[in-house]
């Protein structure tokens, strides 16, 4: 037991390790927009993500893209369809939740504990802003559908949304058979961000619960756009896991994790619309104008993470 308990210990530093040095880079890299010219002359965006996309989503029109219909693992933005899904019968936000051992077993990323006593309400904060694992599967296990019945509703509304190169194995994203492609992410989250029980959620940096009224579990957002100020975010979801880099033909050097961002946002004073998805796998939505999208020079394209 005590050698399984310092693996698993060991484990935990060597994932803080990697998120660390993927969230430097990633603040380093969205810093300043970053463009190239292509072998046309033209100005585009200039990313390390293995895939991007730039979606507007009011026209269905992809403004730019590369490898955006690869398949490729998508870590924790499957998040963003265990709350779409959870939510679509409307269930009571006030239902409180005993956690069981199930949930926080091997959670890797958690802020609960067996036994906590949580509200379904508290589960979706923890869920979209810390991306807490735990709260994933609870959320599945107390669904109408139950844990496996869950991961299927999943997989049929993908495919009601035409969410052709996208399958959910687990409702947290730890495993990387939860696949799909920067495209399809673009379409997920534009749909996602209507919901404003959804969005309102993302958009919030900070938040505490109070695991049966007396212990305070305060967590921060993922999304570190949440705290430059320069946009106005109207929905966003990271990820991180470890497997995820494994189907992508490009991961960081070094870096055998993958960081991954679902979102949308809204620049001051603009109109318009525009969804942005890097991967592997990222998706982002602006409120910009779509039409000035290829020579834009304010958006912040960022990088493999």
């Amino acid at each position: 037991m005590a050698y399984s308990a310092e693996r698993s210990q060991s484990r935990k530093v060597k994932l803080a390790r990697a998120r660390a040095v993927a969230t430097a880079r990633e603040m380093a890299e969205t810093v300043l927009p970053r463009y190239k010219v292509d072998a046309s002359g033209g100005l585009v965006p200039d990313v390390r993500a293995a895939a991007a996309i730039i979606y507007d989503p009011d026209t269905n029109e992809i403004l730019w893209e590369e490898n955006a219909q690869t398949q490729r693992s998508i870590a924790s933005i499957t998040k963003v369809m265990t709350a779409t899904v959870f939510l679509e019968n409307d269930p009571d936000l006030t239902q409180p939740v005993t956690i069981a051992r199930s949930d926080v077993y091997q959670a890797s990323t958690t802020h609960l504990h067996a036994n906590d006593k949580v509200t379904t309400d508290d589960l979706l904060h923890l869920l979209l802003i810390a991306s807490d694992n735990a709260a994933a599967r609870a959320l599945a296990r107390i669904s109408p559908q139950g844990s496996e019945g869950f991961i299927r509703r999943m997989n049929d509304k993908a495919s009601e949304l035409g969410l052709e190169t996208t399958h959910y194995a687990d409702p947290s994203g730890l495993l990387s058979e939860n696949v799909s492609s920067a495209y399809d992410m673009a379409r997920l989250i534009t749909h996602a961000s209507q919901d404003e029980r959804i969005s309102s959620i993302m958009r919030t940096n900070e938040y505490t619960v109070y695991s049966g009224g007396k212990r305070p579990i305060t967590f921060r957002s993922t999304n570190h756009l949440l705290r430059g100020g320069d946009v106005d975010v109207r929905a966003g979801k990271t990820g991180f896991i470890s497997k995820a880099a494994r189907p992508n033909p490009n991961p960081w050097p070094g870096n055998g994790a993958s960081t991954v961002r679902a979102g949308c946002r809204l620049p001051a004073n603009r109109s318009g619309g525009r969804c942005r998805v890097r991967s592997s796998s990222e998706a982002r939505c602006s409120r910009r104008s779509a039409r000035k999208v290829r020579h834009d020079s304010t958006p912040r394209i960022g990088t493999n993470g």
